[in-house]
């Protein structure tokens, strides 16, 4: 077994007893701990806590933490060999290990060359050259489809991977992206009023739909792009192989339902780590070919942070091991994060998949069930809306919970007045989360103390976007690491998914044969209630 493989779970590394004696200091009865004392004693702790990464600053200072913690933490991250197991991410090893195959979402952005990892790709990991080639199809099929000016609308059908890191992408790149390309629609909903809607006004002949599934079989998207299908017939379209392109591994089960072109990708591209991959095509047909080349290197000059900063100065890391005091030693169940840009608007979305599918897990690579809980619950909702909804119990509520706030320095979109209050918004939220308030009545109080993170980017341009990303990539990856959890597969994906072919067939048959007792009533009043 490699070094990578046989490393200690965090649990099992000697910083986590010692961490488990310093979290007295800041929850439970006797916490001594105090935002507000430790900066009045501390004039550098901003700086101290601060970390500059690629398109990045990071201030870590608001969070419940002191440097004994923080020294403590990253040894339990040299403990647990997380610089080896990166490495071994980086260098192609098969680190999705239930599934055998490696995780290389890493390399579509760095081909043709090969990610830093100290050496070339492991034999099973990408052909570079391939890969590039393949990149290379996609974007100049990206400007033939931007510059055909009978083509005003592209639909967008995937869901999970194939659809949250797009759209995030797409509306981020709507400030920025050139009028003279077509507009992008995504549909992902198995409701067909998503689909409904999004074709409402649109023509046949003027419509390109792309397909985006790695088997080419998942449910929600196959039915969307059947339905998608006859509505273009419906309409009177022709030649549907020239509008209905495909992003699929299983490039034969595409050419089966018609599609004219099929962009492949290798099977080691997790869904929620893919838009690196042609599952970006939509990106680089709202964008363009030079946007969508500009996110790639911003994601490289991340990776090249993360595959090189030492422990203590390395924003992936140090992020992964905040994340795991604040879960495991301080007992905060979820995590909020604020994007003050309403290019933003969906990155809660994004990282709720990204991190809750990858760690959300109870048993780690091995088989063993963990002791300590995992991935925290991911939720939030774009600045300054959020303040209007749940500020009211972050600032007041019995529950104590992270906030993380992602902010953008210059806007694209200027108008004068609206970027100064919003991030004076932003600013002030985290510093009355922090200070709190002594009030002259119980409704009037607000007991402070409680945490934050912000990250700075300097705009939403294509570089920090993939910056960005990739950050969220690589923390969560890391946080995975440290608690021996396989952050590349996605088997309880699959469970509602195999109940829902039966109860279908329930619903068709007007059976509910081998139902439970709850399921069985449910269909029953569906079924005195049928569809006008």
């Amino acid at each position: 077994m490699s070094d990578w493989e046989n490393r200690p779970r965090c649990d099992e590394a000697p910083a986590w007893a010692l961490l488990a004696k310093e979290k007295q200091r800041f929850v439970g009865e006797g916490a001594t701990f105090d935002l507000r004392a430790a900066f009045a004693s501390d004039a550098q702790r901003a700086p101290h806590f601060a970390l500059r990464a690629p398109q990045v600053f990071a201030d870590l200072s608001k969070n419940l933490w002191d440097e004994p913690v923080r020294a403590l933490l990253t040894q339990l991250a040299a403990q647990c060999r997380v610089e080896a197991w990166r490495d071994a991410m980086l260098a192609g090893a098969r680190v999705n290990v239930s599934e055998q195959r490696p995780a290389t979402h890493v390399h579509w952005r760095w081909a043709p060359e090969a990610p830093l990892a100290g050496g070339n790709c492991a034999a099973d990991a990408l052909d570079l050259q391939a890969t590039r080639g393949i990149l290379d199809d996609m974007l100049a099929y990206a400007g033939e489809v931007r510059a055909d000016a009978a083509i005003t609308d592209v639909v967008n059908i995937g869901i999970g991977g194939s659809d949250l890191g797009p759209r995030l992408l797409a509306q981020a790149f709507a400030a920025t992206a050139a009028a003279d390309g077509p507009r992008v629609h995504f549909v992902s909903n198995m409701d067909g009023h998503q689909l409904a809607q999004t074709l409402r006004g649109l023509r046949a002949e003027s419509t390109l739909f792309i397909i985006v599934s790695k088997t080419f079989s998942t449910a929600e998207t196959m039915q969307n792009a059947a339905s998608a299908r006859q509505w273009f017939e419906a309409q009177g379209g022709r030649d549907a192989a020239r509008h209905f392109t495909a992003v699929s591994a299983n490039t034969e089960a595409a050419a089966r339902f018609g599609a004219g072109r099929c962009f492949g990708f290798d099977a080691g591209v997790g869904g929620r780590y893919s838009l690196w991959s042609p599952v970006g095509l939509a990106v680089a047909i709202a964008a363009g070919a030079q946007a969508f080349e500009e996110l790639r290197r911003g994601a490289r000059e991340m990776d090249a942070h993360f595959a090189r900063a030492p422990l203590a100065d390395n924003l992936p890391v140090q992020l992964a091991l905040l994340d795991v005091w604040q879960r495991n030693f301080l007992g905060f169940s979820s995590r909020c994060i604020a994007p003050y840009h309403h290019g933003l608007r969906s990155l809660p979305a994004y990282l709720q998949q990204l991190e809750m599918e990858s760690n959300g897990k109870r048993e780690d690579a091995r088989g063993r069930t963990l002791p300590v809980a995992s991935a925290p619950v991911t939720w939030g909702q774009v600045g300054t809306n959020g303040q209007h909804a749940f500020f009211q119990a972050l600032h007041q509520g019995s529950d104590v919970v992270p906030v993380e706030f992602v902010l953008v320095r210059r806007a694209a979109c200027y108008r004068p007045g609206h970027q100064e209050k919003l991030l004076a918004n932003a600013l002030a939220q985290s510093r009355a989360l922090m200070l709190g308030q002594e009030g002259d009545a119980p409704e009037r109080h607000f007991p402070g103390n409680r945490p934050s993170t912000t990250l700075l980017l300097p705009d939403l341009g294509a570089a920090s976007l993939g910056a960005l990303l990739a950050l969220y990539e690589h923390r969560t990856a890391a946080l995975g690491a440290l608690w021996g959890v396989n952050s590349f597969d996605q088997w309880g994906v699959e469970l509602g998914k195999r109940h829902a072919g039966g109860i279908e067939r329930c619903l068709g048959q007007g059976s509910s044969a081998g139902m439970d007792a709850s399921t069985g009533m449910l269909l029953e009043e569906m079924r005195a209630a049928p569809n006008a």
